[in-house]
């Protein structure tokens, strides 16, 4: 009779401590990220460089580290740049600003409004294990305008 308990006990400790994982690996896919401000480095015949900070919110109960994480920006389903955030530190049930730097291409200056993707693979550190959460953001018209520099 005690070996049965203490096997239902350990298998409701594995059934919990499993469903807590699951649940906090869905928590950590649904991570948001926002620009917080943009601002032109450097222009020159072969395009421009920007300084860029974006705010990620974490809706989960785990501290994640992230490495540094790469991004690309594209117009219309076209490549127009590409970028790097640096390596941060992402709080339980929290939001923190991480700065970056994003290179845009001098030949796709245009003058029609475009579609502006921000796409990218972030990998945080999860205790034994690593999480790939990919994200999209698509900025504002008046961010949009800064990527593709129209005037």
């Amino acid at each position: 009779m005690q070996k049965s308990r203490k096997a239902t006990l350990l298998i409701l400790l594995v059934v919990g401590v499993g469903f807590f994982g699951y649940s906090q690996y869905a928590s950590a896919s649904q991570i948001n990220a926002i620009i917080t401000e943009s601002s032109l480095l450097e222009e020159n015949e072969r395009g421009s460089a920007h300084n860029i900070q974006l705010e990620f919110d974490n809706p989960s109960l785990l501290l994640l580290t992230a490495g540094e994480t790469d991004f690309i920006i594209t117009a219309d389903e076209k490549q127009i740049g590409e970028g790097e955030l640096q390596s941060f530190v992402l709080p339980p049930m929290s939001k923190a600003k991480v700065d970056g730097v994003f290179l845009t291409y001098s030949d796709q200056k245009s003058d029609e409004t475009q579609t502006i993707r921000i796409t990218g693979v972030t990998q945080y550190d999860v205790l034994f294990t690593k999480i790939d959460v990919p994200f999209v953001y698509y900025p504002t018209e008046v961010q949009a305008r800064e990527f593709i520099h129209q005037n």
